[in-house]
């Protein structure tokens, strides 16, 4: 038992009186949050004695049905494991007065840490980074749609009416201010929740298409909690999206001719004088940077079922659709998948652009330090940065589907370095499985194209 955890339950518990249960969190291979609630009176015993949850929640796909093929369901006995509390997390949920929240670790039975956790992924790689004498600081943006929730089942979403007119928007204005204004309540209901969770929730800006907006996170230097912040952050919205009668989602591509939900990871690395060791005496950054960015191409292949993890991913990969579409690179460019952003001296970092919003944060990190620890091992460096459209100066060279990811990623040379094989193996039995079932249902399509004509 850590008497220090113990301490901050116990403290916490003091200080909100009127908290009555708590949600138990979860996130499992898919960045899905699942988890338990309890009541007050149980809180301490979590933390002394642990609770047990499903070691199955890291074969779920993303419907929650528990994949045979992960080896974690029947065929293992379906097993309970120890779950912990993860320290700093236990926190109020500010659209539930009487609710409050608390992050939880698995553990194996011997009291080691459970492989098939993605943020254990993270830590060991973070380990890696530290043996190296490097610190990654990373921030993460994340995209998504403001709808509708009035649909029927399987009818496409439509814009969310705006909360100060009552009128849908039909196209989007990047950067409006007016847009920002009409969901300025909403937006203001996030930032205080953020704020009352210790997420820190830094830009909001409105993106090209109706009802679409980013929110931005500051830049941390701890890898994992920039992970926690963003997981943290999407249940966010979601729940004060709900509040005000709208439904938020991370769907990567939802219009077929609007741009649709990226993921954008900001990456700089610090020595252990605290230096940014992509820093160089100009603009164009240090040779590590270089071979960080070489790195990244080198994984960006078979990583690509990290980056997009799920059939619909693949439909925001069209070319000018402000989603790139190839292993290109270069400074100040948003049509490449690896930018170095305006800036230098301490600010000089790399943006990683090509993952979608539903991209599991531990695990698109967690594949780009790899590929930065590569790149930093083998030190080559890139072809010559992309000058203007990099969709029409590079070919793609990036999977197209969502099978042909997978088989990048099950015959992946690099990452099972620094994910370990068993891990990769689970990943690649998990989306394998859930690509059968996908692949199973008829689409409604198929009975209009095929039906009466073939």
């Amino acid at each position: 038992m850590n008497k220090e955890l113990l301490s901050e339950a116990e403290i916490f518990l003091k200080q909100n009186p009127d908290i009555k249960e708590f949600d138990l969190l979860l996130p499992d291979m898919n960045g899905v949050l699942r988890g338990k609630r309890i009541l007050r009176d149980k809180l301490l015993s979590i933390y002394k004695k642990g609770f047990y949850f499903p070691a199955s929640v890291f074969g779920m796909d993303v419907t929650g049905e528990t994949l045979d093929e992960t080896g974690l369901g029947f065929e293992s006995g379906d097993m309970d494991n120890p779950c912990f509390p993860l320290e700093q997390t236990l926190n109020v949920v500010p659209w539930q007065k009487e609710r409050g929240q608390l992050l939880l670790r698995m553990y194996e039975a011997d009291g080691s840490v459970f492989y098939a956790n993605p943020r254990e992924v993270l830590k060991s790689i973070c380990l890696k980074m530290a043996d190296s004498g490097w610190n990654s600081v990373v921030a993460i943006e994340m995209e998504f749609f403001l709808t509708d929730p009035k649909r029927r089942p399987g009818q496409a979403p439509r814009p969310a009416k705006s909360p100060a007119t009552g009128q849908r928007e039909s196209e989007g204005q990047l950067y409006s201010l007016t847009s920002l204004d009409e969901y300025e309540s909403f937006l203001k209901d996030i930032s205080d929740a953020a704020d009352k969770q210790n997420v820190p929730a830094d830009t909001a800006l409105a993106e090209l298409s109706p009802g679409q907006f980013e929110i931005n996170l500051h830049h941390v230097p701890d890898a994992i909690q920039a992970c926690d912040h963003a997981i943290l952050l999407k249940r966010i919205i979601r729940s004060i999206a709900q509040k005000h009668e709208m439904e938020a989602t991370f769907m990567p591509k939802i219009y077929p001719d609007l741009p649709g939900n990226g993921t954008h990871v900001h990456i700089s690395l610090l020595d252990n004088k605290g230096k940014n060791v992509f820093q160089g005496s100009d603009s164009s950054g240090s040779p590590e940077l270089l071979h960080a960015v070489e790195g990244l191409r080198s994984v960006m292949r078979e990583s690509m079922l990290i980056c997009a993890p799920h059939a619909n991913s693949y439909h925001r990969f069209q070319n000018d659709s402000c989603a790139p579409v190839n292993t290109s690179w270069g400074y100040n460019n948003r049509t490449v998948s690896i930018r170095i952003p305006a800036s230098e001296g301490p600010d000089t970092r790399i943006e990683h652009r090509l993952a979608g919003a539903d991209a599991n944060p531990y695990l698109l990190v967690s594949a780009l330090l790899s590929g930065i620890l590569h790149g930093l091992k083998i030190n080559n460096d890139p072809p010559p940065p992309e000058k203007g459209n990099a969709y029409l100066h590079t070919e793609s060279e990036l999977p197209q589907t969502w099978e042909e990811a997978r088989n990048l990623f099950e015959q992946a040379e690099i990452l099972p370095q620094y994910f370990g094989k068993e891990f990769c193996q689970l990943f690649t039995n998990l989306k394998k499985g859930e690509q059968a079932r996908f692949f199973s249902n008829i689409a409604p399509l198929e009975y209009e194209w095929y039906l009466k004509t073939v």
